[in-house]
């Protein structure tokens, strides 16, 4: 793997190198709560039903939430990963984001006063999902400190992250956009040991994601596979930590 010099990193626009150096994936510094001494522990909090709080399973393309209902809860992804998509007013969609197990999804009624959402919100694979009335959370993280910790550092990682994408989208070729959703999902660059067998995606969802075409993330795909960087079959994707190169490669 190949690493890139002092010099050149200077020269990059926004120090997009410079992420790469710090994050060669996310370009950010992934926070890892831990758990406080004490009674309330948030991760029990979040693992399990009380008030104001439900647990929905939601099987594969079933919706979370859709763009226009009303935005009264937030949601805590146990297992799975989730879709967010936007549609504009002349009916285009758009993919926003791809989330997973230990996310937030939703926040954005607890952090603005819009009543409406503003995404829908699908399972890629079949999810479990903690529902949090409005109310219940804002109370707990008034009450709780480490509760609110935990939300407050996953509000930061979020903006780290959509600065990230831009940078990405910014200074960045498609193919490196593409390689770099690929380790994202694969959790390569973020605490505890990667996964890379990752669920079928499809290469439309990919080509919203990183402002292409789809004939170009099969281009892409295609020739990741031949280089060995990727395994992928009808159901998965094998990523290899090789992919790396793409990234790091001028």
């Amino acid at each position: 793997m190949r690493t890139t010099s002092n010099a050149a990193s200077a020269q990059a626009p926004i120090s997009a190198m410079a992420m790469v150096r710090r994050n060669p994936i996310s370009g950010i510094g992934l926070v890892k709560f831990k758990k406080l001494n004490g009674a309330f522990d948030p991760e029990a909090f979040l693992a399990k039903t009380g008030v104001g709080r439900t647990i929905r399973e939601l099987a594969t393309k079933e919706c979370a939430f859709s763009q226009g209902e009303p935005a009264d809860a937030i949601f805590y992804i146990q297992k799975g990963r989730v879709k967010l998509t936007v549609v504009s007013h002349n009916g285009k969609e758009a993919a926003i984001a791809l989330l997973g197990a230990g996310e937030f999804m939703g926040e954005d009624c607890i952090i603005s006063d819009r009543p409406t959402r503003m995404a829908t919100a699908t399972a890629l694979t079949p999810c479990t999902i903690l529902r949090i009335h409005k109310p219940e959370m804002v109370r707990a993280l008034h009450q709780q400190q480490a509760l609110s910790d935990l939300f407050v550092a996953f509000l930061l990682t979020r903006n780290a992250r959509i600065q990230a994408d831009l940078v990405d989208q910014l200074f960045n070729s498609s193919e490196k956009r593409l390689a770099r959703i690929l380790l994202l999902l694969a959790h390569f660059g973020k605490p505890g040991k990667p996964e890379t067998m990752i669920p079928k995606i499809s290469q439309e969802t990919l080509a919203e994601m990183i402002g292409t075409t789809r004939s170009r993330v099969s281009f892409f795909m295609n020739r990741f596979r031949k280089m060995g960087f990727i395994d992928y079959n009808g159901s998965s994707t094998d990523v290899h930590s090789s992919l790396l190169n793409v990234i790091l490669h001028d």
